[in-house]
């Protein structure tokens, strides 16, 4: 009995803690029955008292039904609680305003209508340190923040990949985390962030979702 105790104690210690911001019981319910306790993804409601302060908690998914403010607790969230990933779900599917979302310092976007593999995708990739949205609203956010910049970031040279590195571009263009690129690849994550890392710095990108916007822009998975 104790070791049962102990083995599942184990996992939860192991896994992602979300707090979730939502005031409707439907919504926090629908979420933990997709991550059931001792899964991988525990998710936390933030109306129980001192779980925002709880250890282990650095990912926030925020419904954003709950509050007329979104962009307003947004900043209050970066401001106070700068460590924490911010995820917001909506209603909203327009462009424009889902890339006011992550201006404002989401690092994801979730449309209520979204599918559970991709909330459990959502979650994988922004906690992996990238970006869920919309590919339209990333290159546009790239498109914002690279102005001025391309001259000094574009490569003296045409990038050359070895085939592993087209491998791992591929996935990551297509959306995966690297736990998902090193699962498909059988190599261990570590691997994966390596081949990542080699190719933003021969595309002269230093992030993962330049790297991705470019990679479609420039064609860089049609190379051999």
């Amino acid at each position: 009995m104790k070791d049962a105790k102990d083995k599942k104690a184990k996992k939860v210690k192991g896994s992602v803690r979300v707090g979730l911001v939502a005031a409707d019981p439907l919504r926090i319910l629908g979420l933990q029955t997709i991550f059931p306790d001792g899964g991988p993804v525990e998710v936390v409601p933030l109306s129980v008292p001192g779980a925002l302060d709880a250890s282990g908690v650095s990912l926030i998914l925020i419904d954003s039904a709950c509050t007329e403010h979104i962009f307003e607790l947004l900043a209050t969230f970066r401001r106070t609680r700068p460590r924490f990933r911010l995820m917001v779900l909506g209603l909203e599917e327009d462009h424009d305003h889902i890339q006011r979302i992550i201006g404002a310092g989401a690092k994801g976007y979730l449309a209520h209508s979204a599918k559970e593999s991709e909330i459990r995708m959502a979650i994988e990739v922004v906690q992996d340190g990238s970006v869920w949205a919309p590919r339209k609203v990333l290159a546009r956010l790239l498109e914002s923040t690279s102005v001025g910049a391309e001259t000094a970031t574009k490569p003296a040279k045409e990038p050359k990949f070895t085939k592993r590195e087209l491998q791992v571009l591929r996935l990551l263009a297509a959306g995966h985390p690297n736990p998902a690129i090193g699962r498909e690849l059988g190599i261990d994550v570590g691997t994966v962030k390596k081949h990542v890392g080699n190719l933003m710095r021969k595309v002269g990108v230093d992030n993962r979702i330049a790297l991705s916007v470019q990679a479609v822009n420039q064609k860089l998975l049609m190379k051999r």
